[in-house]
């Protein structure tokens, strides 16, 4: 009997979040991460889930930046590392203490492609109001790219367009 009021309960709290999230919105805009020491910001309704760091099997005659494939639960997933493709550098080798750090954010899975984006650190959910300046995307930037914030601390996080990312030639094509 106690465990069916709990349920209920729960049911109710439930309903209540969610029909305050409709009402007021949310109010996190980007997820914020860190690789290869730049700064970025991944549209939310464009990311999917976080997984942390998994070796991925390594692919022949590939990408430097493509670091493999991996069973992310029970899916194939292609793994590419954001720094080195964004740079276009190979990536460098990380130590297991670099590793505990990383983590493999994936497309959400309405953009269709079994991918995700491995990164150096998770630094949380941003907002607008989090920034205090912005700049529009420069004629020589990557399409994928968005614009670029400027934090109240100086820093400079890059907007990445997940959706145009997934639509790259260079990045849908994994091979040397």
């Amino acid at each position: 009997m106690a465990n069916r009021q709990a349920l209920r309960e729960l049911q109710s709290r439930l309903a209540d979040r969610l029909q305050a999230a409709k009402t007021q919105g949310v109010s996190a805009s980007w997820l914020a991460v860190e690789a290869g020491g730049d700064k970025y910001l991944f549209p939310l309704n464009q990311s999917g889930e976080i997984f942390p760091w998994v070796s991925a099997q390594n692919v022949p005659y590939t990408q430097t930046w493509f670091a493999g494939v991996a069973n992310l639960r029970g899916g194939l997933y292609g793994i590419v590392d954001l720094a080195s493709f964004v740079t276009g550098k190979i990536p460098p080798p990380r130590n297991e203490m670099a590793r505990t750090e990383s983590r493999l954010v994936a497309l959400n899975s309405a953009l269709e492609v079994n991918c995700a984006l491995q990164i150096d650190k998770l630094s949380g959910l941003r907002n607008p109001e989090a920034f205090t300046d912005f700049a529009e995307k420069s004629p020589e930037a990557p399409e994928f790219f968005g614009h670029s914030y400027v934090d109240a601390s100086g820093a400079t996080w890059q907007e990445i367009n997940l959706q145009s990312l997934a639509q790259q030639a260079h990045f849908l094509t994994i091979s040397a």
